[in-house]
């Protein structure tokens, strides 16, 4: 037999700890005055025994340091409040107020820690106590996605037991080819491109935009062969090269594409202005060229314009138009599917994706990809001033780090959340994340549950 080409994609995540400090979660108040006449009185009771005495009510090791209580540790603080329970003259648990700038609103702090140790160790985050927070919410959170009950156990692509794949097309699909007389194609014909993975990596916000996270960004999606979207004006700055790179360009910098050292595979071309359009078709016959505009925006026109490549926006708390994302994408798929352009279409969707799952929800509404933006940034420390809602307001600090480190880290997120992915594919009996596009059988939504549970009783405003 010959020898097969095959390789099956695989990331390899490598640990990559935090470069800057992370405030903790809770702190931990001893009053070390009360602490001392504690201890004297239970070395008088418990006849001097140290082993006794020296033992504190914290099995996570919060006051197993050197001098015990009275240098506590409060990174191991996991909140469970048994010492203040047993001592609450002695030891106060309260929340730290530093945590509150890891996030927003939207983006919470818990979710940043998510995040944050996805990317330093590249695994699932696994809660031995279980999910403990609210049984829906707002956006994403008030999507289920529907496990199958019949799917064989042994469906498990983390494993390996059964491949279960995760890539995607991004590139043009004409319905039809047509020939000329002489067997030659004389009209749009594929221009394929495969992603082995549902992600890309999107610009990020202005006030985090530096040379050391671009390079970082380029080299982290060249190592998991997807996408890293850029300005044209610092690909050309910054001298950066390789097939990893999508130059985002407005209609006024489509000369700057002709200065890239090469046609690249992907362009994107921010907002919408059919000349520069075609303009940027025709320079550039091989590459995928997207339209970037707001989520809420009707597609229809641009359609019939000839565009089929679509990076729908957001802002960062996933609202569009009065809406939330969740919606607008569905509603963009539904209308292309209406009139049977979905099988041409690609739809690449950025804006308040934030978990991995978010991922799954955004593709069973309609997308075929997802770029992610505050993610990113969560990955590699940043620090939220405030609101951040847009690309042009959020007001972020990022700390110094070294392009390696930031490939590393996002390496690692990746590798977690494409785990996660194979997770619910595999519950869901799926051999392909193509196939969960667009399929609204595998979801709930919380409004539908409400409305068949609760309508025609007294009260209910469904």
């Amino acid at each position: 037999m010959g020898s097969s080409s095959y390789v099956r994609y695989h990331i390899s995540p490598q640990p990559a700890p935090d470069i800057a400090p992370h405030p903790n979660r809770f702190r931990v108040e001893v009053k070390r005055t009360r602490l001392a006449a504690l201890l004297l009185k239970e070395l008088y009771y418990y006849h001097a025994n140290l082993a006794v005495v020296s033992s504190r009510p914290c099995v996570y090791g919060t006051f197993s340091g050197p001098v015990g209580g009275f240098a506590v540790r409060p990174a191991f603080c996991v909140g469970c409040l048994r010492c203040t329970v047993e001592h609450p003259d002695v030891v106060q648990i309260r929340p730290n107020p530093q945590r509150a700038r890891l996030g927003d609103s939207y983006f919470t702090p818990d979710k940043v820690d998510t995040v944050m140790q996805e990317a330093a160790t590249g695994q699932i985050p696994v809660r031995g106590a279980g999910y403990r927070g609210a049984f829906a919410g707002q956006g994403w959170d008030s999507m289920w996605t529907d496990m199958s009950e019949i799917v064989r156990p042994t469906r498990d692509g983390i494993h390996g037991r059964e491949f279960i794949s995760t890539a995607v097309d991004v590139g043009e699909r004409p319905a039809f080819l047509t020939f000329d007389a002489a067997g030659n194609p004389c009209g749009p014909v594929p221009r394929s491109l495969n992603l082995p993975i549902p992600f890309l990596f999107d610009v990020p916000a202005v006030a985090a935009e530096s040379a050391t996270l671009y390079r970082g960004l380029v080299e982290a999606a060249a190592r998991l062969q997807t996408l890293a979207i850029v300005p044209v004006r610092r690909v050309l700055d910054l001298g950066l090269h390789g097939p990893a790179i999508a130059p985002l360009a407005t209609p006024a910098e489509i000369e700057l594409l002709q200065r890239l050292p090469g046609p690249p595979q992907v362009a994107e071309l921010d907002a919408w202005e059919e000349s520069a359009f075609h303009t940027t078709r025709e320079r550039f016959p091989e590459t995928a060229v997207f339209v970037r505009i707001p989520l809420e925006r009707d597609l229809m026109p641009l359609v019939c314009a000839g565009v089929r490549l679509f990076h729908l926006t957001a802002d960062y708390h996933g609202r569009c138009g009065g809406s939330f994302a969740r919606d607008a994408i569905r509603t963009a798929h539904a209308s292309l599917v209406k009139d049977g352009l979905r099988e041409e279409t690609v739809l690449i969707g950025s804006g308040g994706v934030i978990t991995a799952s978010d991922v799954a929800k955004a593709i069973i509404c309609g997308l075929d990809a997802v770029a992610l933006d505050t993610a990113v940034l969560a990955a590699l420390q940043a620090g939220f001033e405030g609101e951040g809602v847009s690309r042009a307001s959020a007001v972020i600090r990022m700390p110094e780090f070294e392009p390696a480190w930031a490939a590393q880290r996002l390496t690692n997120l990746v590798a977690a959340w494409r785990d996660q992915i194979l997770e619910i594919l595999g519950a869901m009996g799926l051999r392909e994340v193509r196939r969960l596009r667009g399929e609204l059988g595998r979801a709930m939504f919380q409004e539908d549950l409400e409305r068949d549970a609760f309508a025609g009783m007294a009260g209910f405003e469904g």
